[in-house]
């Protein structure tokens, strides 16, 4: 039997059984076919996951379960450890991937080998609607990644060769923020790319990870963010460069005008606090 050309891996902890129906039926009902869809439950003890996931008659869909709870990034690397495919899409387990997500991934990574990891944007939904839009080449990536995760890691595709090639894992220490970890790892060995398109829905709720863990996601993102900015000191002062604030000032002391640059546009704000013209 032929190896699949992308593994799609999800790890499930105590999901929504209807949010993850969703998720399944995104991946099943992709464009591009040639995948295995690797599941593993990190709760082992929820039954009702079993009935969701076995409801499915898809040759694609391996079904695994932890025997205890082992936590996300080592399941994340038991997952890896796992897939037969060149390349690894990564999937979130209450996301939705749209149907062309995997097959412009495929494509792109086909066309560009000097390319380790491609992702795109994602559309927030439920409690906060907004599209999550990222900066294209790879440079543009790496002066964002001085101040945040610009890669989204729910819609991400990387190439297993690279991650076998450099020994990139999923670091236990840096949870919940081991994508951006991960993100950041990346960028040491190879060239990172976000297509211009909208791969897949990012549902906002009040069980988010990121909800649950906020003080301790907060606190390892600073400390990603410093040991990024510190490790690639000429793209942390060309953000500075591009985004800091310019003030001008009455008698030398006041902020009268503050210009911010934000992407393509700029903001003016009087007294540096109200907005009042964009150009």
């Amino acid at each position: 039997m032929s190896k699949p050309k992308v593994s799609v891996l999800m790890p499930i902890y105590n999901t929504n059984p209807d949010f993850l129906k969703e998720s399944i039926d995104s991946i099943l009902m992709q464009s591009f076919k040639d995948f295995e869809f690797l599941i593993l439950n990190d709760s082992p003890d929820n039954l009702l996951l079993d009935d969701v996931v076995k409801s499915y008659d898809d040759k694609r869909i391996i079904y695994l379960k932890n025997k205890c709870n082992m936590g996300i990034s080592q399941s994340r690397n038991k997952l890896l450890d796992l897939a037969k495919g060149e390349y690894i899409a990564i999937f979130d387990h209450d996301d939705i991937s749209l149907p062309h997500r995997l097959e412009q991934e495929v494509a792109f990574l086909d066309a560009h080998p000097n390319v380790g990891c491609v992702s795109g944007w994602s559309q927030f939904f439920g409690h906060k609607n907004k599209l999550f839009c990222t900066p294209e080449c790879d440079t543009d990536i790496r002066i964002m990644m001085t101040q945040d995760n610009y890669i989204s890691h729910t819609a991400c595709m990387i190439r297993k060769s690279v991650l076998e090639k450099y020994d990139i894992r999923y670091k236990e220490e840096y949870s919940p923020v081991e994508d951006y970890k991960l993100c950041v790892d990346l960028m040491d060995v190879t060239e990172l790319y976000n297509i211009q398109d909208v791969f897949v829905k990012y549902r906002v709720h009040s069980n988010n990870t990121s909800k649950r863990l906020q003080i301790l996601a907060r606190n390892l993102s600073k400390k990603v963010r410093l040991e990024t900015a510190n490790k690639y000191l000429a793209y942390r002062l060309e953000y500075e460069r591009r985004y800091k604030p310019y003030d001008f000032k009455l008698f030398g002391v006041i902020p009268f005008l503050r210009i911010r640059a934000k992407k393509n546009k700029k903001m003016v704000y009087l007294f540096a606090v109200l907005p009042i013209l964009k150009f």
